[in-house]
């Protein structure tokens, strides 16, 4: 089931739960977000997002995507909320490290 498309400026005010699906700028397939604030090793760069294709999951190292909220084009599915993840996210918000 697809949820209604936010709209850009409502999609990149907070950071999106771990198991979020979203459709990005320039990119053909829906990805579903596992990480957050994410060092990518191979280029020493910092991305907010990391995520794999959807629905295949995670299939290798060379198919994971790091991208920045700016990227988003449509939240299709927004993951899980807890108080856990509140926390993280006010931690995120802060600019503190969340590991």
């Amino acid at each position: 089931m697809l949820e209604t498309p936010k709209n850009t400026e409502e999609q990149h005010a907070d950071w999106l739960p771990i198991g979020t699906v979203v459709k990005l700028r320039n990119v053909r397939k829906l990805v579903m977000i596992y990480g957050r604030d994410q060092l990518q090793a191979s280029s020493n760069k910092r991305y907010d997002y990391v995520s794999v294709p959807y629905p295949e999951g995670n299939i290798s190292e060379e198919f994971n995507l790091f991208f920045n909220k700016t990227m988003i084009e449509t939240v299709i599915f927004e993951g899980y909320k807890s108080e856990e993840e509140d926390l993280i996210k006010e931690k995120l918000k802060q600019g503190e490290s969340i590991i």
